[in-house]
């Protein structure tokens, strides 16, 4: 794991640390908490102790002091099988864990930086793939992906008491990356099949009563994250664009792509987008919303951008030891 300094749109690697970490799952690996003490980063998949040169599901969950210079893991937990997509509530006292190999999301309550596993939700079978879940702004309610049976997922949550609503919303074809920043709406990435088809990102009216998809537009191949602004206007995608398929397919694109929609009620509007590398995954935004980092695994790099509100350009990048999977800053 590495902690990058992200001021003014320049991209600084302040530490590094070992800790169990996978591509495998959506980009949301790593949990920030609120007062950015700690963070959270889990391992979906690891090498197969019987043959390493295939991989099995893991269930690590490492729990890392940003505090300390280098930065130091100071626990490390079992989560579920294939832990992938992780989150921590606003007022820092739970994390969820969508657990991909086994259907389940895991549930920990959190004192100072202190996690305490204190049960599983079981959410369809095992090929459900549970990729990630958010908590609402409130904390009330928690919106769970389903990318093995094309399921978003509702929870309630009282106190450390977190239970499956019985209910799940349809947005589009494998639901992987979801987002939600303010109190009106989230946003969800639909991966689809991998076909070369265009896939979606779908808005979640979140003040509907119940809770609702209400809007769903194509964005291209493969929406690998979605993330939306901390002032809520906008929502940034990462598409691959047939960046991650062989040459030789009729589908591939030398060049993956960075796209900006605005939000405007229960409308998602296209404002602008930037080439990138290919088989990019995550991206974050900085904290007044004026610039967004993506990650390039092929190339090994973080790339920024700055946003105006009508376009995005270039204004530095980060090269990584090796290829950049998850990324995240403390929610607002």
């Amino acid at each position: 794991m590495s902690v990058i300094d992200f001021t003014d749109g320049a991209l600084k690697l302040l530490g590094e640390v070992p800790a169990p970490a996978s591509v495998v799952g959506p980009p949301p690996s790593v949990a920030i908490a609120p007062d950015g003490a700690f963070a959270l980063v889990t391992g979906a998949m690891k090498l197969d102790p019987a043959d390493p040169t295939k991989t099995v599901p893991d269930d690590k969950l490492s729990v890392i002091d940003l505090k300390s210079t280098p930065p130091k893991v100071l626990a490390t937990l079992q989560a579920g099988a294939g832990a992938a997509g992780v989150s921590i509530n606003r007022s820092g006292t739970l994390a969820l864990v969508a657990n991909r190999s086994e259907g389940t999301v895991s549930v920990f309550t959190i004192s100072g930086r202190t996690l305490a596993p204190v049960g599983k939700i079981q959410l369809g079978d095992a090929k459900s793939g549970p990729s990630h879940a958010v908590f609402s702004r409130d904390g009330a309610t928690a919106l769970v992906t389903r990318d093995g049976d094309s399921k978003i997922s509702l929870l309630t949550v009282d106190g450390s008491k977190v239970e499956y609503a019985k209910r799940d919303l349809s947005a589009g074809i494998r639901p992987y990356g979801i987002d939600l920043t303010g109190s009106a709406a989230a946003i969800v990435g639909n991966v689809g099949a991998s076909s070369g088809d265009n896939d979606s990102i779908s808005l979640i009216d979140m003040t509907a009563k119940p809770i609702r998809v209400v809007t769903t537009v194509t964005v291209g191949q493969t929406p690998e994250a979605v993330k939306m602004s901390p002032d809520g206007n906008y929502v940034a995608v990462t598409v691959m664009n047939g960046s991650n398929k062989p040459s030789a397919s009729p589908f591939f694109n030398d060049f993956g792509l960075l796209k900006v929609y605005k939000i405007s009620g229960t409308d998602l509007t296209p404002v602008t987008e930037a080439k990138i590398g290919h088989w990019c995954q995550g991206m974050v935004w900085s904290k007044e919303s004026k610039y967004v980092v993506a990650q390039c695994m092929v190339e090994n790099e973080l790339i920024a951008f700055s946003f105006d509100g009508k376009a995005l350009n270039k204004t530095s990048t980060l090269k990584m030891q090796v290829s950049p999977a998850g990324i995240r800053t403390a929610e607002p």
